[in-house]
């Protein structure tokens, strides 16, 4: 692999998937210097040559749009695959990729966007494929490459942590008002509602937070898992039938919703046996300018807080001033109206700029990012712990039995809210 990648001076990404997220990773790969975007795959072959021209257009790359998954594997362009597909598809993606990989394709790379699947059993499944393909993997988690995010783990740590003692308390927050697309909706396609979707974010960051710059994932280790779930929001009967109007009649919250709102407190414990806590909460019942993200690590002398819509603009609209919606201030954007934060560069600011970077630089290095398919999967199993935690109502010691087949009520349609 090393003698291979010495021979590469770029890489060639083809990307399976052309919707909100692909678009993120496009925007980003403006800062990113080793790699061009060269081939985008989608179940819509129109959706495809729309990315693969708004590729073009910001000149990251000469992307085309290919007809197959295979085809794009194969393509003598395409070194790395990034797996940016809704969560349903994971696995039917990953096992063509192998398949072609196996008949004689020359691949050096797959990176997945989050969460690696659905449930515990997947992601194992994931790991087992992905190994199988004999390939660098990474587990693409953006949150962990914001840079205001970085930098101050890093001051912390370096300024605070030495002199008083390593820090002991880590919060993580993701808010919004609700995901673009009717998959994400859907417990079974999803895999489970909100803390599926999101906690798996503030997992890692909280878990970053707090552990020594450096210092392999196994330095902290989880305890015990306390979470709850609720549907606060969208299972209000008004709310259910403006949901299914707007997402469609698949998606149906008088009968089978998903959670819009979770909180998890996963304890840890360091090598020299000190008690860690991080604190994570969720929701898509979160109304106010539009995506926040927020987090605080907090030791014995020192504190760090931020948040993502303190942003450092603000533009103020009055109420004279009228037009169509849309998501040009911040990501799910709720008003075009009064006082609103700008964020002048949301790819860079939510770390997938970063991320980006840090990948392909592995990449073309040959060298294994430790941020991989087993990270992924380490996560999947906090996830999962935390759905049996909220159903059963009580604290969950990890490691619990029977994780690989756990499927959370949520993502089963039994669960009531």
């Amino acid at each position: 692999m090393r003698d291979l990648m010495q021979q590469r001076k770029r890489l060639g990404v083809g990307i399976i998937g052309s919707g909100f997220m692909t678009r993120f990773h496009l925007y980003s790969w403006q800062a990113v210097r080793d790699a061009d975007i060269r081939g985008i795959w989608s179940p819509n072959l129109d959706h495809a040559a729309d990315a693969a021209a708004l590729a073009r257009l910001l000149r990251v790359g000469e992307a085309k749009p290919f007809g197959s998954i295979t085809e794009m594997v194969n393509a003598p362009e395409i070194d790395c695959i990034w797996i940016i597909g809704p969560n349903h598809r994971r696995i039917e993606n990953m096992e063509e990729i192998v398949q072609a990989r196996k008949a004689g394709a020359d691949l050096v790379a797959i990176a997945s966007e989050k969460p690696l699947a659905r449930n515990v059993g997947e992601a194992l499944r994931m790991v087992e494929l992905v190994e199988e393909a004999d390939v660098l993997h990474g587990y693409l988690e953006d949150q962990l490459f914001t840079p205001s995010l970085v930098r101050s783990h890093e001051i912390l740590w370096r300024r605070a942590a030495a002199l008083t003692g390593r820090p002991y308390l880590a919060r993580a927050a993701e808010e919004h008002s609700g995901p673009h697309n009717p998959w994400f909706w859907q417990g079974d396609l999803q895999g489970g509602g909100v803390l599926n979707d999101m906690m798996c974010h503030s997992v890692e960051v909280a878990r970053f937070l707090l552990t020594e710059p450096g210092a392999p994932r196994t330095s902290i280790r989880p305890v015990k898992v306390s979470a709850q779930i609720a549907s606060l929001k969208w299972s209000r009967p008004e709310y259910a039938d403006h949901l299914r109007a707007w997402m469609g009649p698949e998606v149906d919250y008088h009968n089978r919703p998903s959670e819009d709102f979770a909180r998890a407190t996963i304890t840890y414990e360091d090598d020299a046996g000190n008690t860690l806590i991080a604190e994570t909460t969720t929701s898509w019942s979160f109304v106010g300018a539009g995506l926040r993200l927020s987090s605080e690590l907090l030791g014995p002398e020192y504190s760090m807080k931020s948040d993502s819509l303190s942003s450092g603009a603000h533009i103020f609209i009055s109420r004279r001033v009228q037009g169509d919606e849309g998501e040009d201030l911040v990501e799910k954007q709720n008003a075009e109206q009064g006082l609103m934060p700008v964020v002048g560069n949301e790819a860079a600011a939510y770390g997938y700029e970063g991320e980006n970077r840090h990948f392909i630089r592995a990449f073309l290095d040959g060298r294994q990012p430790d941020l991989d398919f087993h990270a992924g999967l380490n996560v999947m199993e906090i996830l999962m712990t935390a759905y049996m935690s909220a159903e059963q109502e009580r604290t969950i010691y990890w490691k619990p039995d029977n994780l690989a087949t756990f499927i959370p009520a949520v993502a089963q349609g039994t669960w009531k809210g």
